[in-house]
């Protein structure tokens, strides 16, 4: 993955924050993650890729990042299966918009949620992970990118 291309993630996550609530995130600087120690906060959606890319694509966030965000957005009901929901519909959203910039053949999974921050997400010891780290409202997130 080159710096052009981390943009385009970086750019999708504020596109998206815009487009669903007026206000995108504040983003640090992405970095290159170790792959046995990533972040992982309470709530997790990933996405696998496959394709001409493969590896995974996840959003992690706090639970109150997520309430924020569905209470903005009208929805009373901050359970945490929609807290849950929520995860997944948001990385496959940014999975979906990089499809659009990557091309037909960076196909994506289902979502897959992992709830917990004591679980890991296991990816090969060879590959990058980049982390973007972001604030909206004051809660952290990040996303991880992990292409080879």
């Amino acid at each position: 993955m080159d710096e052009d291309q981390l943009r385009i993630f970086v750019g999708i996550v504020q596109k998206y924050f815009e487009s669903e609530t007026g206000k995108g995130p504040d983003t640090g600087s992405p970095y290159l993650g170790d792959v046995t120690d990533l972040p992982m906060l309470d709530f997790t959606g990933v996405i696998g890729i496959s394709g001409v890319r493969q590896g995974c694509v996840y959003i992690t966030a706090g639970p109150d990042l997520l309430r924020a965000l569905l209470l903005h957005v009208g929805e009373t009901d901050v359970s945490d299966h929609n807290l849950c929901d929520l995860a997944g519909e948001i990385a496959n959203t940014i999975a979906g918009n990089a499809r659009l910039h990557f091309g037909h053949e960076f196909m994506i999974s289902v979502p897959v949620i992992v709830r917990g921050a004591a679980q890991a997400i296991h990816m090969q010891r060879n590959s990058k992970a980049y982390v973007i780290p972001f604030r909206w409202r004051k809660h952290p997130a990040s996303l991880v990118v992990s292409l080879q």
